[in-house]
């Protein structure tokens, strides 16, 4: 029973995630943490950066390790070829029609019409991840006394590292070790 719903519910994911792997993360969140509540939204998160680290497309490492998380190797199987079906079918047809017509205008159109909307999942999943880090709440807090200022001062060195354009592996250990450190410290609390 589980298997087949998270193979189905990777799938819709799969179908709906134009635009990349980290358009696939809200859809993922909606499915996982909000509506079965198979996983935490901090265990989430955990799935997040964890998928960014290892290689391999990032949508298709979070499908995996939520499978995992959830229902084991067999889920972890489900959910990744639930989550590359769509794509693998869609793909096969574009590239047929591309083939076919050559460069179709429409097409084009509906892809350019799309990258507003990728751009708007990427930022919707990015807030929650900030609410979550900052405050420990999913959602604009209410009570603002459980700031974090270290986890900010982290936001703000891995920003800087972005845009001096240091590589994600960089950024996620550096975080990781001043994480460390400054929970060790007590500036940072689970």
């Amino acid at each position: 029973m589980i298997y087949g719903l998270l193979f189905f519910e990777f799938c819709k994911i799969g179908i709906f995630c134009v635009g990349g792997g980290y358009a696939s993360m809200p859809l993922i969140r909606a499915s996982v943490v909000d509506t079965y509540h198979w996983l935490s939204m901090s265990e989430f998160v955990d799935i997040f950066t964890i998928s960014q680290m290892t290689p391999g497309p990032i949508g298709i490492n979070a499908a995996t390790f939520a499978g995992t998380k959830i229902a084991g190797l067999g889920g972890a199987v489900c959910a990744t070829a639930g989550f590359v079906t769509p794509s693998l079918f869609i793909g096969i047809l574009l590239s047929k029609l591309v083939l076919k017509y050559g460069d179709i205008g429409p097409i084009r159109g509906v892809l350019n019409g799309l990258r507003p909307a990728v751009v708007a999942l990427i930022c919707s999943a990015s807030i929650g991840f900030i609410f979550l880090a900052l405050w420990n709440t999913e959602t604009m807090p209410h009570d603002f006394s459980n700031f974090s200022a270290g986890c900010l001062g982290i936001l703000i060195l891995a920003l800087i590292a972005v845009r001096k354009k240091k590589s994600v592996i960089q950024i996620l250990l550096g975080s990781g070790v001043l994480g460390l450190i400054l929970g060790l410290t007590g500036m940072i609390t689970v």
